[in-house]
């Protein structure tokens, strides 16, 4: 692709691999910009605070602009990084600055993160990947602001056969429906289940409501060669696993 040069006659190029125009060299911010990529760069992702790390998402969203200022203020709104990542699109879009470029950006760093953590969990049985479950969980609907029920089916070697999401409820309920459970168990061949859900308020402290209704799946589920292992409940500030807790 060219452009006229600023005589009229000669013709510009821009190549594919020279940098955008507002981050070539000459530019208010690209002396910054490059900084900031050769920190990161050097110490890697715990060289840099919150907010620079989302400077440099966010590079490549705003290319004429400084991005520092909108980076700080997204972090003063949510809190942290993995908030603003996590963030509803609504949400992101009443901070002044942020419109559709950065809503992209920002949703595409948490789809490759949450692809990531969940392609390790295909690879070995699911109860010997503790931490990588637990990361996945996290990164897949800690933050969501609304209780999310999910199950993780296991074949009988404990490999994960199926993830799926099977309902979505209000800030502090989801409808869970016992035979639905187990008849999609028994539809996906699956011998074991995880059943997962998050509680918005932050706290994964599991109700009497939760331990409840785990111990209806696991009467419903022995019968018919269905066990389930855990209810593991996330949230923002960390996780709670029923069977490690003897609730179940």
């Amino acid at each position: 692709m060219s452009d006229r040069g600023k005589d009229g006659n000669q013709p510009v190029q821009s190549g594919l691999f020279e940098a955008p125009p507002g981050a070539m060299p000459g530019t208010p911010h690209s002396g910054h910009r490059e900084r900031l990529r050769e920190r990161f760069l050097k110490g890697g992702a715990d060289a840099l605070p919150d907010y620079e790390l989302l400077e440099l998402v966010l590079f490549r969203a705003i290319q004429r602009r400084d991005t520092k200022a909108l980076a700080k203020k997204l972090i003063a709104r949510f809190g942290s990084f993995a908030e603003v990542v996590n963030a509803p699109e609504g949400r992101l879009r009443e901070v002044e600055g942020v419109g559709a470029a950065v809503v992209t950006e920002l949703k595409l760093i948490h789809a490759a993160a949450t692809r990531l953590a969940r392609t390790g969990l295909t690879q070995r049985p699911l109860l010997s990947s503790g931490p990588e479950v637990i990361a996945y969980l996290t990164m897949a609907q800690a933050y969501e602001q609304r209780e999310m029920f999910r199950i993780l089916f296991l074949d009988k070697k404990n490999r994960l056969i199926a993830d799926e999401v099977q309902g979505e409820g209000t800030v502090d309920h989801t409808p869970v429906y016992v035979r639905e459970v187990v008849k999609r168990a028994l539809e996906l061949s699956a011998t074991a289940i995880v059943l997962v859900h998050n509680h918005p308020s932050g706290d994964p402290t599991p109700s009497r409501a939760d331990i409840d209704m785990t111990k209806l799946v696991i009467d419903a589920g022995r019968p018919l060669g269905v066990a389930v292992h855990d209810h593991i409940i996330v949230g923002r500030s960390g996780h709670v696993s029923l069977r490690s807790r003897r609730l179940i």
